[in-house]
């Protein structure tokens, strides 16, 4: 299932697969190309896989074919009932997509099919913990990767009777989607989102069917709500480069360039790291000197205090708060009364203060490992400014 939506897009925009790359890695005459992306875009999935198989095997540097050859694949792995057919099928859609790569494939779609088929061919964990659920949500992907759009729905509706599963409403709506019937499309992923806020793929999938209909901005809301669900999350972002690329937008930059913080050498030593160029403006490279000493000082004496169940030292959003705000307060501090010494980052950082956003702004542009654990409390306690700082900060208006 988590192929459907790039199916899909791929399905709305037909002409991509020889658009996206230069004519002469292609032969547009080739009955058999034609063919398979005729079925391919009509979202036949184990028929195309069939015919990319020779169109591959004649053009070998042929990018969007083997990409499509790929996600056929994958598509016709869903359809095998022998699960070892099913697994040669996700290791020859690997092989596919790594050619792909290799030819200089740089999209989204190429980019996370790698990243979530398994390198043993391996079928994903279970759809559902009900076997019964998972069986007739295991159904209706057959029929999804056959196009067979009634018999899909009717297996995803009797897995909806069985069990209110949020993936049963999601593939629900994404089918929905593949029909053209937007509308309940909707309905079906807004239930998906009520049963799972912090699961990225029925914003995103919403997203799209609002693009599809040109609702610029419900559509930009929807894929920044998606990035807040999961925003480390690879898939989550794809959604709104889409709407930028399609509004011919880019994201917004934020001025701001943190220092590095302090190291710790291996004998507990902790050297406080200073760029030296920031010197160069008084009051900006005092303030600044500020971030490397807090960090130090946090990790000394508050860290051990406020994770008390912590076996070793991480980085984290506390860190990142308490360093921040000191940098702000030595700003304030040292640069009061001097209009002319204002610096624009800082003056920034001070905003995002004001406006309590420092730890959107650290979550959102700045996480690391450590800091990442610290992303699912902070969300569940203020998903409302994650969203009001990619709003603002990150992604540009609707035309």
């Amino acid at each position: 299932m988590w192929i459907r939506k790039w199916m899909i897009l791929l399905l709305c925009l037909a002409a991509a697969a020889n658009a996206a790359f230069s004519a002469d890695e292609i032969d547009a005459n080739d009955a058999d190309r034609k063919q398979a992306f005729q079925l391919y875009n009509q979202h036949n999935m184990p028929d195309a896989a069939d015919l990319l198989e020779k169109v591959v095997a004649k053009h070998p540097t042929d990018v969007a074919a083997q990409e499509a050859f790929g996600v056929a694949l994958v598509g016709r792995a869903e359809t095998q009932t022998d699960a070892e057919q099913a697994r040669a099928d996700r290791l020859s859609a690997r092989r596919a997509l790594l050619r792909a790569k290799e030819l200089g494939d740089t999209s989204d779609l190429c980019r996370i099919l790698l990243a979530q088929i398994p390198e043993t061919g391996e079928r994903a964990a279970p759809l559902a913990t009900k076997p019964e659920v998972d069986a007739a949500l295991r159904l209706g992907e057959a029929a999804f990767a056959k196009g067979a759009w009634q018999e899909a729905m009717a297996a995803y509706t009797s897995a909806w009777d069985l069990d209110h599963n949020w993936r049963a409403a999601l593939y629900l709506g994404d089918t929905y989607y593949a029909m053209q019937d937007i509308q309940h499309a909707g309905e079906w992923f807004a239930k998906a989102i009520e049963l799972e806020p912090d699961r990225e793929q029925a914003y995103r999938y919403w997203g799209d069917a609002l693009l599809k209909q040109g609702k610029m901005k419900e559509a930009r809301l929807k894929y920044i709500e998606g990035i807040v669900a999961e925003p480390y999350n690879a898939a989550s972002l794809a959604g709104l480069r889409k709407w930028l690329t399609q509004n011919k937008l880019a994201w917004k930059k934020i001025s701001i360039t943190l220092p590095p913080g302090p190291s710790v050498d291996d004998n507990g030593k902790t050297s406080i790291n200073v760029d030296a160029s920031m010197l160069a403006k008084p009051d900006a490279g005092v303030a600044w000197i500020g971030y490397s000493t807090m960090r130090a000082t946090f990790r000394k004496d508050q860290f051990p205090n406020l994770f008390p169940e912590a076996k070793t030292y991480r980085h984290s959003l506390a860190e990142e708060e308490y360093a921040l705000s000191s940098v702000v307060l030595i700003y304030r501090e040292t640069s009061k009364n001097k209009p002319r010494s204002k610096d624009p980052s800082l003056d920034l950082l001070a905003r995002f203060e004001d406006e309590e956003m420092l730890a959107p702004f650290v979550l959102l542009t700045h996480a690391d490992e450590g800091i990442a654990q610290d992303y699912n409390a902070y969300r569940e306690a203020h998903r409302d400014k994650l969203i009001a700082f990619l709003d603002r900060y990150l992604v540009p208006p609707a035309p």
